[in-house]
């Protein structure tokens, strides 16, 4: 089959998010033909490049949503009038507050936001397919009028009210960008058009081109998110700016978000805490189905195997330093430590990933020198120093594996995680953890480690203490850990459960196009026979309970419903035939 792969800020391009699963995906999916359609975030990720590719890999187009300016479409008056009533409509959807009582889940019924949002969107779509583009008309005074007018009308949020002009400009600017899939050219029948599956690699402006095809030709979505979009969106915008632009910015990603859920077909978490965030906001829990990341395990297995358990008084702290990870917790829990274990050390390895972080690593530094004053000179350094900072690459730890190596506890101390990589690794490493009650740790943890609250340094120190003193217990659980990692987080699992879904989602979709020869004459069997047949090969999956018209070669099959994306569709009648 024909996979259609949207990615943002990520595969296939040499740095950006998702872009290691993305590439494992595609190599263990070699039977398949996979065209990739990526959004880039930066001018310098472009300048980096591309992975090496495998061949399934048949095409590759790329836009970026980093460039601002005019498009140079210029509408004419009818045009406008379109233009205008759409994103009147569009902001009037998002600029208005939820109404009391109404429905969190999309397994209830849509409320008149939603499809009003919906429906203005598609619109200006048809409006950007025909006219070559929304760029400049997205950026314009027309918009921000309308946008005004959202925020005066009675029902709006009331942080909205209080927007000023240089508010409403910010908001146009950021919706702009959002919404920049709309005028691409990807929508075709050269295009998205002719492909079997969408698969968008996180929500946001990666899945709009899913939902375009879909409208547009009918094509499935299907959307994994191991990060949920919606999340990540508020976690970004918490540190500040007028609040008038957080609460319409995250009112839009709302209804993108919940959009984007209604519309595909099927959605994989990449873990339960993902999950919940979901069905919050508006995912049908019967179109759900967690598929873990798949980590190469094989990195691992040296240290998972061997009998060196590590030093048994050290303590290993290995990831991202930055200020979710609260290491300040950490090195206060181990103050305590230190107390009732003189022999205990701790390494922090990892690196700074940006200004903040590298700020928050000499913060860091600075408590650990105030900490421990007997012992601050060279505290960099690893020798008698109880606490060292180091990073992977060096003659001390060349490698992930070897920083799990160097200590007998594996420490995760955040207080903000979506799915915990470095614990994975330290199980893949037969190491025992210890870790705060964050995000999807408990999930995968599965109590083969020791949990505790987060920001709580002394819950973190006896934890810590319990491990250092009970060898037996250290060895039980990791090899438990071990185990539990090795059976679902690999690789090969997360490539055998898509491969699953992707047989799934096609197998309940219509045949839309005719194969044909390199001399462009028609193939009689390249399509198998019973996809001609009504009912599960060729009917179409229903969006939102709404009944569409499917078509096969030489035949329509009438509209059915369905309530669940993977139950047994109802046949077509023979009356509508």
């Amino acid at each position: 089959m024909r996979i259609g792969l949207l990615t943002e800020g990520g595969y296939p391009h040499v740095s950006g998010d998702a872009r290691l699963w993305c590439d494992r995906l595609v190599r263990g999916l070699g039977r398949h033909e996979f065209e990739i359609y990526a959004l880039s975030r930066s001018e310098r990720q472009e300048a980096e490049g591309w992975i090496p590719l495998p061949p399934q890999v048949s095409r590759v187009r790329t836009a970026p949503l980093w460039t601002a300016g005019d498009d140079g479409v210029a509408y004419g008056r009818r045009a406008r009038r379109q233009f205008a009533e759409a994103y009147e409509e569009l902001a009037a959807a998002f600029c208005a507050a939820p109404e009391p009582g109404a429905p969190q889940s999309a397994s209830g019924p849509v409320g008149p936001e939603e499809d009003r949002f919906g429906n203005a969107l598609y619109a200006l779509a048809e409006l950007a397919r025909d006219e070559g583009g929304l760029v400049g008309a997205l950026r314009s005074e027309t918009a921000v009028r309308a946008l005004e007018r959202a925020c005066r009308a009675p029902g709006a949020i009331r942080a909205a009210r209080t927007a000023r002009v240089p508010d409403l400009l910010d908001v146009a600017a950021h919706v702009e960008r959002a919404l920049r899939p709309l005028s691409l050219d990807w929508y075709e029948d050269d295009g998205l058009g002719s492909v079997d599956l969408c698969h968008a690699t996180t929500g946001g402006a990666a899945a709009l081109p899913g939902l375009l095809a879909g409208h547009f030709a009918g094509v499935p979505l299907l959307v994994t998110e191991y990060g949920v979009h919606l999340r990540a969106h508020y976690l970004g915008t918490s540190g500040g700016g007028p609040s008038a632009v957080r609460a319409l910015l995250a009112s839009f990603q709302r209804r993108l978000a919940s959009e984007v859920y209604r519309r595909a077909v099927c959605i994989t978490p990449g873990n339960t805490h993902a999950r919940r965030w979901q069905e919050r906001c508006g995912a049908d829990r019967d179109k759900l189905r967690t598929v873990y990341p798949g980590m190469e395990a094989s990195r691992f297995t040296e240290v998972g195997e061997s009998a060196d358990c590590g030093d048994p008084h050290t303590l290993v702290w290995v990831g991202r330093v930055e200020p979710a990870k609260d290491l300040i917790s950490l090195l206060h829990a181990f103050a305590e430590i230190r107390k009732e274990d003189p022999k205990a050390r701790l390494r922090i390895i990892g690196s700074a990933a940006d200004a903040e972080g590298e700020a928050y690593l000499g913060h860091c530094r600075a408590l650990a020198a105030q900490l421990f004053p007997d012992e601050a000179e060279g505290v960099h350094a690893v020798g008698d120093n109880p606490v060292s900072f180091e990073e992977i690459g060096g003659p001390e730890v060349p490698d992930r594996a070897e920083a799990y190596a160097a200590g007998a506890v594996v420490v995760l101390s955040s207080v903000v995680e979506g799915f915990p990589i470095s614990l994975v690794e330290a199980m893949f490493c037969g190491r025992a953890t210890v870790s705060t009650d964050v995000g999807a740790v408990v999930e995968v943890i599965g109590g083969t480690g020791l949990v505790v609250p987060p920001r709580n340094p002394r819950a973190l120190a006896e934890a810590c203490l319990a491990m250092l003193r009970d060898p037996e217990r250290r060895e039980r659980l990791g090899a438990a850990a071990r185990a539990r990692a090795q059976e679902l987080f690999t690789v090969e699992q997360n490539v055998a459960a898509f491969h699953g879904i992707y047989l799934e989602i096609v197998s309940r979709a219509p045949v839309r196009r005719v194969l044909v020869d390199d001399a462009g004459e028609p193939l009689p069997f390249g399509v198998p026979a019973e996809a001609h047949l009504p009912g599960r090969w060729t009917e179409l999956r229903h969006l939102a309970g709404k009944p569409r018209w499917a078509w096969a070669p030489g035949r329509a099959v009438a509209p059915v419903r369905a309530a669940g994306p993977f139950q047994e569709p109802v046949p077509a009648t023979e009356g509508a035939l």
